[in-house]
Order: structure tokens, then sequence, then C-alpha cells
């Protein structure tokens, strides 16, 4: 968590000191042309990868449920309403437009129960896996290729509004309820043989905890486009590592809304199918086998509570954590009567804010394309030129949509293969961002500072390689990517899932090496710098005192 606060901080900060800079680019001039380069194919590839796997959680909280896909689904058009409000209508009546939209998504909620308990209509938004992975393809594309103030700034600035709702709401649950917690400290599975995740507590622990966490994905944002929202410097602290401690303190209320839970119920609903049987009867009696009871009748009535036709195999973590939340909600907020209704706030909570990453991903992606093909051929460059928008929009979507689609029709659900190479990326995006952030404290000539970032840089780089090693070459099936394909061949398994076994193997070891050329490069520039063979030259932009602190002023 601190080592996430420090990336996000001084990365923000450093791009603020320079007309904020992405990442890359600041890499390419602290680090070198090579540096730059590799941070480059290192950052689009882990990108791509990184929204493959958090639009599979999606996928997965809305598979088979009518109310959840419907309520999500109205968020689209209630967020253009806002955005065509705001801009066209009643131009900067902010809070006209938050009343609106906030009295709509209440709607969509109620409206959702309604489409769940009328057949004809729940037939319709009851969505399978790849319908719901074909249409979060179409809004990755459409929220990249339309006018940001169109879509994504007002269904961005809806689902803010929800996010503190909800996290404060469930402070004051938990404050208040004091919820007894199920989940015994260690189980069975700290030996590695779990059924959501295989391996051990190190290095997978690590690699599997995102949210609360240090994140590489966060560095994108710090750079280049949250800097263009800071007012002056000192702001940063508060947003980057202020921001960063309260994403922490949701992931703490998050472990403790999936310990509310009981150990049969959390891994009735997380396990996928293909460990523990397709059938509830054969579900439960597996994990009943495990020494945590539960019965396919106990997971049917608690299916019906919460307004789902099922919550088994729904892998990924979001229903596990919805029906957490709503189980401490509906203890303090209207009893078991409504528990359906909070259920389905927090899973529409939990899916707006994956699909904040998606839309802002997607978009950070397509500038980098266009800045990389802008340089074979000019217009592509031009970001304001809606040719190049809709192909490279294209290419970025096409790109995680493929791991997206790989995940959905994974037989063990998805997750355990693109969860933690996920997690492996994230986390070595992290560690590019560190060394660029420790290049550039040496050049100042900070070095007294310098462990700052190389603290959480030493442990960044032991998690992910052992976890890259492991899942590259480990021989347990469960755990290692070409350990898997070689017992798939040898059932005569489909082709496609042995492509797929042998590309995340590939991927993972080609972005191993990229971090560690940059982790040298970054080495070797730090070496010089303090042995004196090279003068540091700093490359920030000049103090200018902006119009807005003159305005103040006067």
């Amino acid at each position: 968590m601190l080592g996430g606060c420090v990336q996000d901080f001084v990365i923000l900060l450093f791009s603020v000191r320079r007309d904020g800079k992405s990442l890359t680019e600041m890499a390419k001039s602290e680090i070198g042309r090579l540096g730059g380069f590799v941070a480059y194919v290192a950052v689009i590839s882990i990108i791509v990868i990184l929204l493959g796997a958090t639009a599979l959680i999606v996928v997965n909280a809305l598979k088979s449920s009518p109310w959840g896909a419907f309520t999500i689904a109205m968020t689209m058009p209630i967020a253009v309403l806002m955005g065509l409000y705001l801009r066209r209508i009643r131009p900067g009546k902010v809070l006209e437009t938050s009343l609106v939209g906030f009295v709509l998504v209440l709607a969509a909620i109620f409206g959702g129960q309604w489409v769940s308990q009328t057949p004809s209509w729940a037939a319709v938004f009851t969505l399978t896996a790849p319908t719901l992975a074909a249409l979060i393809i179409l809004y990755g594309f459409a929220a990249s290729a339309l006018p940001v103030w169109l879509l994504l700034a007002p269904r961005d600035y809806l689902s803010t509004f929800v996010k503190l709702g909800t996290i404060s709401l469930l402070a004051v649950g938990i404050v208040a309820l004091r919820p007894s917690l199920h989940m015994p400290p260690l189980t069975r599975f700290a030996d590695g043989t779990g059924p959501v995740f295989a391996g051990k507590v190190f290095p997978f622990a690590f690699i599997t905890i995102a949210c609360g966490a240090v994140s590489g994905f966060h560095s994108l944002i710090s750079s280049g486009t949250t800097p263009k929202l800071i007012r002056r410097e000192t702001e940063t602290r508060m947003v980057g590592y202020g921001g960063m401690m309260a994403e922490s303190l949701v992931a703490i209320m998050a472990m403790i809304a999936a310990s509310v839970l009981q150990p049969g119920v959390y891994f009735a609903v997380n396990s996928p199918a293909g460990i523990v049987g397709q059938a509830p009867d054969a579900a439960a009696s597996t994990i009943s086998a495990w020494g945590f009871p539960v019965t396919a009748a106990q997971m049917s009535s608690l299916a019906h509570a919460v307004g789902e036709q099922t919550l088994f195999n729904r892998t990924g973590g979001a229903p596990a954590f919805a029906v957490g939340m709503a189980s401490i909600f509906s203890n303090t907020l209207g009893g078991q009567a409504v528990m359906a209704l909070w259920y389905h706030f927090a899973i529409m909570f939990e899916a707006l804010f994956i699909l904040t990453i998606l839309d802002a991903g997607t978009r950070v992606g397509r500038f980098m394309l266009q800045d990389a093909l802008g340089h074979l051929w000019k217009p592509i460059g031009r970001i304001s030129w809606y040719p190049s928008i809709l192909f490279t929009s294209g290419m970025i979507v096409a790109m995680w949509g493929y791991f997206l689609w790989q995940g959905v029709k994974d037989p063990l659900g998805g997750i355990n293969s693109l969860w933690p190479l996920f997690g492996i990326c994230n986390q070595l995006l992290a560690t590019v961002a560190l060394c660029v952030a420790t290049t550039i404290i040496v050049k100042m000539g900070r070095v007294r500072y310098v462990l700052v970032t190389m603290i959480p840089l030493v442990w960044l780089v032991a998690v992910t390689f052992t976890a890259s090693y492991h899942k590259v070459l480990d021989p347990n099936p469960r755990i290692g990517f070409l350990s898997h394909a070689r017992q798939l061949a040898g059932a005569g398994a489909n082709a496609r899932l042995i492509f797929n076994d042998h590309l995340d193997a590939t991927v993972t070891g080609v972005l191993v090496v990229m971090v560690a050329m940059i982790l040298i490069e970054s080495g070797l520039e730090w070496a010089r710098v303090i042995s004196g063979s090279k003068t540091a030259e700093g490359k920030e932009v000049p103090f200018v005192k902006t119009q807005l602190a003159l305005e103040e002023q006067g």
C-alpha cells in the first residue's frame, strides 16, 4: 500500500514538473532512447492485458443476471443524456446534471428489478458471457472514439458519485454493525492448492491483490492525464498519496465484505466449474469435502435473496464482494427484504469502477498508438483526425478484446490464468514507473532520498520476477502455463486453449525481459550520474506562475 502511495505521488509530481509528460516520455528523456522504446512496448502490452483481465470481471459479474445487465446498460444512455444536458441544454449547470443523473441511476436499479421479474424482458437481458464480452468490446470502442464530453466524461463523473456514496455507506455499515468475520485467517489452501488461485502465498498473494496495492496502471493516469487537472504543485500530495490511501481503505473494506461470508459460500461463488463441477449439487459436495460446508439449497436461497438465478461459479471477486456488501447493508439499512437492491447497487458500483478503468485505459492506449504510428505516417499522429481515432481505437480494443475472449472461453473461468498474468503485468508496469522515478531523484542530486522509491522497487522486482518464473516454468499444471499446455495436449484438448497457454507464457517472458532491460539501463544511468562520469541534466520545465494564481492574488 505505501509503495503504491509513493509511486502515485512521485510520478504525478514529476509529470507536473514536466508539463504533464506521460510515463513513456519521461522514460525516454530520463533513462535514454532504449529505455524509452522498451518502456513504450512494455506499457502498451501491459495495458492490453490489464484491460482484458478487468473486463472479464464485469462479464462474470453480469452473466445470466438480467437485473445487473439492465442497470449497467442504462448507465450508458444516462451518461450521454448528462453530457448533452451539461453541454447543450443547460451549460454549466453541474448541480442540476448531478441530480438528474442520481435520480436516473436509482430508477435504473429499481427498473432492473422489474426487468428481472418480467419474463419477456428478463429473457432479453439474460446474457451469456460471450455476448457480454462482445458488448463490452463495443463499449470500449465507443468510449475511445466518441467525443470525451458525450460519453466518457459524464459516465466517469456519474461513477465517481456512485463510488463515493457506496464507500461512505460501506464504511458506516462496517463501523455501526461490526460484522463477524467467518473466513479464518489462513485456510488449508495456504499451501498453494486453492481453487480460486493456485500458488503459494509468496509471490502469488502479492500479484493477486490489485485494488489497494501498488498498481502500475495508476502511473499511467498519474502521468499525462491527472497533471492536466492539477491547479498547483502542492495539490499533488493529496491527490497522489492521499488518493492511493483512500483506495487502500476500499481494499480493506472489500476484504471485510468478502470475509463476512461463510467460507463455503465464498468458495461456491468464486470457484470455477472446471474445479468444483458444473452442477450445483456436485459443486456443493466438492466444497464441503474441503471442510467448508455448503449446500445447493443454501446457495439457491441466497441467489433468490439477491435477485439472481445462481451464484455458483461467479469467478472474479465482484459477486462475492457484492454479496458481502449486501449482507452488511441489509443488516443496517432496510433488513433482508431489500438485500437484492443492495446487492445490485453493489454490482453497479463495481462494474462502474471497472468500466472507468476500461474506458480511460483504452483512451490512453489509443493516444500511445497514435503517437507511435504518427512517426510512420504523420496524419495518424493527429489526435483530432477522426479516421485516425477510429483506426487506433479499433486496434487497441481488438488487442485487449482478444484476451477478454480468451478468458471467456477458458473452461477454468479465465480468472485462473488471466488474473495472475494481469497482476504480474500491472506490477511490472509499476517497476518501470519506479525506475523512472528513481532515475529522476538521482539526477536531481537527491541521492539521500533514493530509498523512498528504491525499497518498493526492489520488492516489486522480487515479487514479479519470481511469479513470472513460476507462471511460465512451474511443473504444476495449475500454475505453469507451459505445463498446463502439455497437460492439455496429452488429453487431446482444443488447440486454441493450448495456443493461449503458449501465448501467455510468451507474453510473460517477453515482458520480463523488457523490464529487465529497463532495470539494467536505469542502473547504468544511476551509476554514471553518481560516479560523476555523466553530468545530470534536469528535464523540468521552468517555473511559471499560472494565470489562475495571479487572479487569486488579485
